[in-house]
């Protein structure tokens, strides 16, 4: 019983599991801290009002508190783009350039002038149609 318990845990991806919530927790943390601390004071520097839970309406006598969910709008609109613009955009941009091809290979293979078969680059003679092919020597080779 223990030792299926511990086959259990022991596999990769509990372990990565683990591993991912501790980081994203302590991301979570960081991403909270820049937006609380940088993000909403410079939109309270532009709009003039960094809180808005005192906004409410009343309704036939119950407190509305829009304000509250603006505050938690606001916050969850700029921990995603803090997450989109410093996370997700550059890795983005680093697969994209990881995937670019390298420069290509030069061609093994030439077509045939008369059958078209794909014949070496070397070759002398189409191994389909027997046909001869003019060797072309590189410029500077001569």
């Amino acid at each position: 019983m223990f030792k299926g318990f511990r086959q259990f845990i022991m596999r990769g991806n509990v372990i990565d599991l683990a591993v991912a919530v501790v980081i994203g927790s302590a991301f979570g943390s960081v991403v909270t801290s820049f937006v609380t601390h940088i993000l909403t004071p410079l939109i309270a520097a532009v709009v003039g009002k960094p809180d808005f839970s005192a906004l409410t309406v009343t309704v036939n006598g119950a407190v509305v508190s829009y304000g509250i969910f603006l505050n938690a709008l606001i916050s969850f609109l700029l921990v995603a783009a803090a997450v989109y613009f410093f996370m997700v955009a550059p890795m983005n941009a680093w697969k994209a350039r990881a995937a670019r091809s390298p420069i290509p290979a030069d061609p093994t293979t030439k077509k045939c002038p008369e059958c078209l078969s794909e014949i070496p680059i070397a070759a002398r003679r189409c191994a389909q149609c027997a046909s001869v092919i003019a060797v072309q020597v590189a410029p500077g080779n001569a």
